[in-house]
C-alpha cells in the first residue's frame, strides 16, 4: 500500500509498501526510488486520492501529521489559504493580497451553513455572528499562530466582514466626519502598533502584544460599538526605535 515515511528534505514523502517483518517495514520510496527500512511506528498510512485537498481535515481516514502537512501543501499551491479542521480553521501565510477578500465575497457567506462554501474565515464569523443572534449569547474568536503566520490580517478581515453584514443591518456603512466602526477600529491601528509592534526575523511588523477586541452589536443585530484592550506587551520585546 502506499505510506508516509520521515524524509530529511521535506519532513515525509510517498512511499510504496514492499513488505513487513520484525516490527520494520521496508518501502520504496517515491521520490528517489529507493529501498529503505523503517520502524513501523515511523510508517503511516496514506489517505485514498478522494481525500486529496479535502477541505476538512477531521474527515481524513488516516489523520497523521504527514498528512495534514501534505493537505495543507497541496491546497496552498492552488491557493486555497483556508482548511478546516473540525471546529478550526486552518490559514497558510501567502504572504500576498488574495481576491478571496473581495467585497462581493462577503455575500457568498452571509447566512451560510459551513458545507455549503468553501472553507473561508468568514464563514466563522458569519456562523459565530448567527448564533449571537440566535442563541442570544457572546460569541468569540481567537486568532492564534506563530509569528508572521498572519493573525494580525485575519483579524482585521473579520472585523471587515462584521461591518459589512452588521452596519445599520445592511452593507451601508456611516459616512459621518468618524466613517464607520471599522474604519475607526483599523485607524487606531497604527498608533497601537509604532507602540507595540517590532520587525522580527520571520516578519517585518510583528505584533510584540495581544489584543482583546470587543464588538458590541444591537438587539437586531447591527453594529453599535467597539473597544480595544491590549495586554502582554513586555518592554523588553521592543527593545529600540529605527532611527528615521
Amino acid at each position: 500500500g502506499s505510506v508516509w515515511v520521515p524524509y530529511s528534505d521535506t519532513a515525509y514523502c510517498k512511499a510504496a509498501k514492499l513488505e513487513e517483518k520484525d516490527g520494520k517495514i521496508k518501502v520504496k520510496r517515491e521520490p528517489d526510488g529507493k529501498e529503505k527500512e523503517y520502524k513501523a511506528d515511523d510508517v503511516e498510512p496514506q489517505n485514498p486520492p478522494k481525500f486529496e485537498l479535502l477541505e476538512d481535515m477531521a474527515n481524513m481516514s488516516f489523520l497523521s501529521e504527514a498528512a495534514v502537512v501534505y493537505n495543507l501543501g497541496e491546497r496552498y499551491r492552488k491557493f486555497l489559504i483556508y482548511t478546516y479542521s473540525g471546529l478550526f480553521c486552518v490559514t497558510v501565510n501567502p504572504y500576498k493580497m488574495l481576491p478571496v477578500y473581495e467585497p462581493h465575497i462577503v455575500g457568498c457567506y452571509q447566512n451560510k451553513r459551513k458545507t455549503e462554501m468553501p472553507p473561508h474565515l468568514w464563514s466563522v464569523a458569519d456562523n459565530a455572528y448567527n448564533d449571537m443572534l440566535r442563541n442570544r449569547e457572546n460569541q468569540s474568536m481567537l486568532i492564534t499562530g506563530e509569528s508572521g503566520a498572519g493573525k494580525t490580517v485575519n483579524t482585521k478581515k473579520v472585523i471587515a466582514y462584521f461591518a459589512t453584514v452588521a452596519a445599520l443591518g445592511g452593507g451601508e456603512k456611516k459616512t459621518d466626519d468618524k466613517g464607520s466602526l471599522e474604519d475607526q477600529i483599523v485607524a487606531a491601528n497604527p498608533a497601537m502598533e509604532a507602540y507595540g509592534n517590532a520587525k522580527t526575523i520571520r516578519n517585518d511588523n510583528s505584533s510584540r502584544f495581544g489584543k482583546f477586541i470587543r464588538i458590541h452589536f444591537g438587539s437586531n443585530g447591527k453594529l453599535s460599538s467597539g473597544d480595544i484592550d491590549t495586554y502582554l506587551l513586555e518592554k523588553s520585546r521592543v527593545t529600540f526605535q529605527v532611527k528615521t
